[in-house]
């Protein structure tokens, strides 16, 4: 049977180390981490994810704002209440909650997020600073960093010699994560809904990263024996052994078969998730140091 990687002790360990650097550069710089979070509008998902994500701020010493806006919040209020944000020299990660309502446009909003406050990592800056190799002066976007954190835990940060095969070709993770593993010198294959012969590709990998949303996609005969399997969906399917109308979450990987054959597999809930989260922390501490004038840690 595989390792299983631990997302939430992984995360903690993220998290403890984010919380001694922003103690450090309050006591050092008088300077304290600053986070705000801006909502728009009412979904009920959306309200928990960012809950979560003020709350982890202020565990790990930060100054938390969030700004819960109402659902007919206009195109020019949100871009102004972002430019308020980026002015304010206390707030250091500037970060808006995703999905928006329909009627507005995200694009331009994260285009108006000062790269060096876009603690999510979507600005075409810093997804361009990783595109040219550059990792150390952007902001990485959070779920590919804490992926490629857990890979590092197994594999070290040095890929020479591996083959690394990412199902998914989005701008949020697939491209970031490829390029990550390209950064640390893995041979990297991205593949999609377009590619012939799918399983054949992944069955060269010797890091498999599923991100493609469609529940347990990646069967055991998918996963060449011994690799490293990292699975970032998350998607609700009926769990009818539970109760009528419930619902339980799954991977794209399914997970009980591939984990007899791979070498370590990442578990959902519990393995990519809770990175996230973290990484996101992360960012907000790096940001906060660069604003300062210091040497960013390094996670």
């Amino acid at each position: 049977m595989a390792v299983v990687i631990d997302g939430k002790e992984a995360a903690a360990s993220v998290i403890a180390a984010v919380t001694e650097a922003a103690g450090a550069l309050e006591k050092d710089a008088g300077v304290k981490p600053g986070l705000a979070v801006v909502i728009v509008g009412d979904d009920p998902a959306s309200h928990a994810y960012v809950n979560s994500k003020s709350k982890m701020a202020k565990q790990c010493g930060f100054n938390s704002i969030q700004h819960s806006l109402p659902e007919d919040t206009t195109q020019e209020d949100l871009e102004k209440l972002v430019a308020e944000l980026n002015a304010d020299p206390a707030i250091h990660g500037v970060l808006v909650q995703l999905p928006l309502p329909k009627h507005l446009d995200a694009e331009p909003v994260i285009l108006s997020i000062s790269p060096g406050k876009d603690v999510d990592g979507l600005h075409v800056v810093n997804a361009g600073k990783i595109a040219a190799g550059d990792l150390s002066t952007g902001l990485i976007s959070c779920t590919p960093a804490g992926a490629m954190l857990l890979v590092n835990r197994i594999h070290g940060r040095d890929l020479s010699g591996l083959s690394a095969v990412v199902i998914g070709r989005s701008n949020l993770f697939g491209k970031p994560m490829a390029l990550l593993l390209l950064a640390a010198n893995a041979t990297v294959t991205m593949a999609h809904s377009r590619t012939k012969d799918l399983a054949s590709v992944c069955r060269n990998a010797d890091i498999l990263v599923a991100a493609v949303g469609r529940p347990q996609m990646v069967k055991a005969d998918w996963v060449k024996p011994g690799a490293t399997v990292i699975d970032v969906g998350i998607n609700r399917v009926p769990a009818p052994d539970k109760g009528e109308g419930k619902t339980r979450l799954v991977g794209d990987v399914a997970y009980a078969e591939a984990a007899e054959v791979a070498g370590a597999i990442t578990p959902v809930p519990g393995g990519v998730g809770p990175m996230t989260i973290a990484m996101l922390m992360a960012n907000t501490v790096i940001a906060a140091y660069r604003a300062a004038g210091k040497a960013a840690p390094r996670f």
